[in-house]
């Protein structure tokens, strides 16, 4: 039996990098998909390389993010599983970080998990037994210069999946996992050159970066029945930062 068989699983950020990974092993796993992206075309190919239900919508926009996750609802005839992928990074030191970079990056990570699960929470709260994964990062633990405001807004959805952990125990789990640097188009951006690729990747015990696949591995374990006692839970996949 799959692992996630019939369950059905909300995913957000699914066009690109760790959200597409994590639909293409939940989909191999059993579950039920529903992809939601800002980049609508993204995710369509996707919904259908996956027998999934796409919904477009910008995590910034409640009202759309709530009509969206309705219509994936419907289309799955509920929810039982959310993640939380949608996210963005900016590097920028404080003198030169505008408030606008700022609200940016807090909106996306933060305020965009906090609108996503609140929307999606009626449907949850319907299910046997409901799962949120929010992603965070291991920047959220430890940082450096230009990170202020990625690192604000993943140590902030670190504390509120705590936070709404406790509130909806036990009958939704909720937990974060933490990636270091993962091969994705969000980690190229913000690496210009080899010399500072090479610089990341020292400073990892494994010497390398992650694969999308690896923090899908991660993100399928809190969702489903292995990580049961689980809840509330910060887990770091930063191959030894």
């Amino acid at each position: 039996m799959a692992v996630l068989q019939d369950r059905r699983v909300l995913i957000t950020g699914a066009g690109s990098g760790i959200g597409k990974a994590t639909a293409a092993l939940f989909a191999r796993e059993g579950a039920r998909l529903a992809l939601l992206d800002i980049d609508k075309d993204s995710i369509a190919e996707q919904a259908e390389a996956l027998g999934g239900v796409a919904v477009a919508a910008d995590v910034r926009d409640e009202q759309g993010v709530i009509d969206a996750i309705g219509a994936a609802a419907e289309a799955l005839d509920g929810l039982d599983g959310l993640v939380n992928a949608a996210g963005v990074s900016i590097r920028a030191n404080l003198e030169d970080l505008g408030m606008e970079v700022w609200r940016r990056i807090i909106d996306i990570n933060l305020t965009g998990t906090y609108v996503v699960c609140r929307a999606a929470l009626p449907f949850l709260r319907q299910a046997v037994e409901g799962t949120i994964v929010n992603i965070a990062s291991g920047a959220a633990t430890r940082s450096g210069p230009g990170r202020s405001a990625y690192t604000a807004s993943k140590a902030g959805v670190i504390a509120f999946t705590r936070s709404i952990a406790s509130e909806l125990a036990p009958h939704i789990r909720v937990n974060a996992i933490l990636p270091g640097a993962v091969e994705t188009p969000l980690f190229e951006g913000l690496v210009p050159d080899q010399a500072t690729r090479e610089a990341v990747i020292s400073r990892y015990a494994m010497k390398r970066i992650g694969r999308p696949e690896e923090i899908a591995n991660a993100i399928l374990f809190m969702t489903s029945k292995q990580s049961s006692f689980m809840t509330g839970s910060p887990m770091l996949v930063d191959g030894g930062q």
